[in-house]
């Protein structure tokens, strides 16, 4: 009975890590390259509700998502802010660490970045933390040379 439990114990925590994380995309309905960060944080095993507007103005006043900061779409997942194309290491990184901001956002639409997916393309770009009192600092780089 006792090897039981341990088994029942077992696999409901392994059960309880295997359930989804729960992510809302807002984006343009006209926006692929949105769609295509979607499917990529989707297979990472995120849950993503997508809901298309013709813009993410209200969602950077609430957020604090300065225009210096703004990309094409803005996620929200367990707490946090995420604005344009994230890449998937600074996501499970940020919910891993939970540090004290709003969220992290990769300004614009670097070419290199998760779901612009354009071949062969090494532009640098940086992933910034944000907090509402506008105070940021560089969270990550990619691409970056240090000559």
């Amino acid at each position: 009975m006792n090897k039981f439990k341990t088994l029942l114990i077992s696999l409901s925590l392994f059960a309880g890590s295997a359930f989804a994380t729960e992510m809302t995309l807002y984006k343009s309905p006209y926006c692929g390259c949105c769609k295509a960060w979607a499917k990529h944080v989707e297979k990472a095993g995120f849950e993503v509700t997508v809901i298309e507007q013709a813009n993410n103005n209200q969602q950077h006043k609430a957020y604090g998502i300065t225009p210096d900061l703004a990309a094409c779409h803005t996620a929200t997942v367990d707490g946090y802010v995420l604005e344009g194309h994230v890449p998937l290491a600074d996501i499970k990184r940020l919910l891993k660490e939970r540090p004290g901001i709003t969220g992290i956002a990769v300004p614009g639409m670097p070419a290199s970045s998760l779901g612009m997916d354009v071949p062969n393309n090494t532009d640098p770009y940086q992933v910034i933390a944000f907090r509402k009192d506008g105070k940021t600092m560089v969270y990550n780089e990619y691409h970056v040379s240090n000559k």
